[in-house]
Order: C-alpha cells, then sequence, then structure tokens
C-alpha cells in the first residue's frame, strides 16, 4: 500500500537546479505540486529512502523535510537546528 509523502524544500542558493529537484519527486510516484516547493507523493518510498533520492539532486547545504503521513514518520536534511530539535521533542507516534 502506497504511503503519503508531503515534501517540502529550500534551495540556499539562487540559480540552484530546481527541474532536477522537481524530476526527483516526480519519480516517486504520483504526484501533485502544492506550492513552488511543497509536493504530495503517493510512493511506495518511506520518508527516509524518499528524503535520500530527491537530496541526491540538491547541494549539501538545501534544505529538504519529508513526512510519511500515512506511518507518521518524517525525515529530514538541514533544518535549524532549533526547528529540528522541536520536531523531535513533540512529535506524537
Amino acid at each position: 500500500m502506497a504511503n503519503n509523502l508531503h515534501i517540502s524544500y529550500d534551495l540556499q542558493r539562487h540559480g540552484q537546479n530546481y527541474p532536477a529537484v522537481a524530476e526527483k519527486i516526480k519519480q516517486l510516484g504520483n504526484w501533485a505540486k502544492v506550492t513552488e516547493s511543497f509536493w504530495y507523493v503517493q510512493s511506495n518510498y518511506t520518508a527516509e529512502q524518499a528524503a535520500k533520492h530527491v537530496a541526491s539532486a540538491m547541494d549539501a547545504n538545501d534544505k529538504l523535510y519529508v513526512v510519511d503521513a500515512k506511518n507518521n514518520s518524517a525525515y529530514w536534511y538541514n533544518l535549524d537546528p532549533i526547528a529540528s530539535e522541536a520536531i523531535k521533542a513533540r512529535w506524537q507516534i
């Protein structure tokens, strides 16, 4: 059964390769672009697998946040440490 992924990203420098990131997201499964940098994807990937897949098209300092709404899990790269700690402290399983 497919997972419901929500993917948000922030490319840190002007001139980043947005099309490459979008293509990686589209490869995950059935998708809908909700806003400029927020997507919904119906996918067999877990949050961690999807994040690693999308991050392969990003620079090391870009930010990425993937939530699997079906399985109540998330995986991220380069979030602000305060935000990261707040999520970890408050995430309800």
